[in-house]
């Protein structure tokens, strides 16, 4: 299954009795505009509370960590969510935000029928996918069937040894000036992993905030990937969300799913170890 859809076909499919809609919008105030309106039928679930938990120290996993397995399992029970269903998860950040994260955690539970709506809420308002401000209520499962996470992740260990090992690749998808170290508005201090490379999530989408097509990702991800396969590569962001965005757009292009370095800066840079400034050009 392609891992994004578009809103024609999931109008096409509003009615299919496995379709579990998933709203993954963030920011302030964000239960009680779910609240008011959401597409009809989407359940929400929270970024901060449900797609990680709560760490007493950030320079351990960062600001983000996943939750036990089995914690999410649960979740996903509750969600009403089963093997059979299928899974269309939407936020306001074109995706950019935590409709990739938790398409990547299903993923990494062993859920293949799991979709990122193309373009987000927005993008389905103006479609005309009905909306609701109804209480939604899940026909609740049992925990979804699970033993460890299936998706590769890498451990700060793993991206310190290949930061300069030049068979393999670290892609950091923050915005530039936060990649070279001229502002950070949410960690300590500003900068980028040794020998990183920054491809900023945002140039994975067109003017009109949909993602570019799937020879149009491959044609500018094979451009710095060259010869290096999937495995070979280990992406990161600010705290292993946004970073999912860029996993997704890899797989819609065909080129396979790359690590996952879930601490990113956030822990890197309250780990103690080398930070660096400017542009980094080793690809």
């Amino acid at each position: 299954m392609v891992p994004i859809i578009n809103t024609h076909d999931l109008a096409a499919i509003f009615s299919e009795k496995n379709l579990v809609l998933i709203d993954a919008r963030t920011g302030p105030g964000i239960q009680q505009k779910y609240n008011l309106e959401h597409l009809k039928g989407a359940l929400f679930v929270d970024l901060e509370t449900e797609m990680a938990h709560k760490s007493a120290d950030a320079a351990d996993g960062g600001r983000h960590p996943l939750p036990d397995i089995s914690v999410f399992a649960e979740l996903l029970g509750k969600l009403g969510i089963t093997p059979e269903s299928h899974v269309v998860v939407y936020d306001d950040k074109n995706g950019a935000n935590a409709a990739a994260r938790f398409w990547w955690m299903l993923r990494a539970i062993g859920h293949e029928k799991v979709q990122v709506l193309n373009g987000g809420y927005d993008a389905a308002i103006e479609a005309g996918v009905p909306t609701s401000s109804s209480t939604e209520a899940p026909i609740a499962q049992p925990p979804y069937p699970h033993s460890t996470w299936k998706m590769p992740v890498a451990t700060i260990n793993e991206v310190a040894q290949v930061t300069h090992h030049p068979a393999k690749l670290v892609i950091d998808v923050r915005d530039a000036a936060r990649y070279r170290g001229e502002t950070e508005p949410i960690d300590l201090v500003a900068g980028h992993i040794p020998g990183a490379v920054n491809i900023p999530f945002s140039s994975n989408l067109n003017q009109q905030g949909f993602y570019l097509t799937p020879e149009e990702l491959a044609a500018k991800y094979n451009e710095v990937l060259k010869d290096r396969n999937a495995e070979d590569v280990i992406v990161h962001c600010g705290s292993g969300v946004t970073a999912c965005h860029t996993i997704l757009a890899m797989d819609q292009a065909g080129l396979g799913i790359p690590k996952l370095y879930v601490g990113s800066w956030s822990e890197w840079s309250r780990s103690g170890r080398p930070m660096a400034k400017g542009k980094d050009t080793n690809a």
